[in-house]
């Protein structure tokens, strides 16, 4: 069985995310997500979500193409994930390309192309107007 794994926020869910996962689960039998907990957004990455942690795994959790959801607490976390998962690949989006390279002796990392036209920013933005 291949295992891939995939890390993300997720909030406020859309296609792109539902994307990002249909074309994860395409590379391999079992998709991981790593889901951000609401302390590593907002301690971390200062960002604060519209839905809680639990609310976007059961979000997750109701979309065929993903196996299972872990919770994500941070950033160094990613190479225990690979080995304690078994991970063959390890797929991000494309702007975060190159940056996670070191994981390359572990697994496969596979940098997949953005759906260009939606961002969870973006609605977020468009929401204020």
């Amino acid at each position: 069985m291949k295992r891939v794994i995939t890390y993300g926020t997720f909030d406020l869910l859309h296609y792109g995310h539902i994307n990002l996962l249909r074309r994860a689960k395409a590379l391999g039998d079992y998709l991981v997500v790593a889901l951000s907990t609401d302390e590593f957004n907002w301690n971390s990455k200062h960002k604060k979500c519209y839905f809680s942690y639990e609310r976007r795994k059961q979000l997750l959790e109701a979309i065929r193409y993903v196996d299972l959801v872990i919770p994500e607490d941070c950033w160094e976390q990613k190479e225990d994930d690979v080995k304690e998962f078994r991970i063959d690949t390890f797929v991000m989006g494309d702007d975060w390309k190159g940056k996670f390279d070191f994981l390359k002796g572990l697994c496969e990392v596979v940098y997949l192309e953005r759906t260009p036209e939606i961002s969870t920013t973006q609605i977020k933005k468009d929401l204020e107007k």
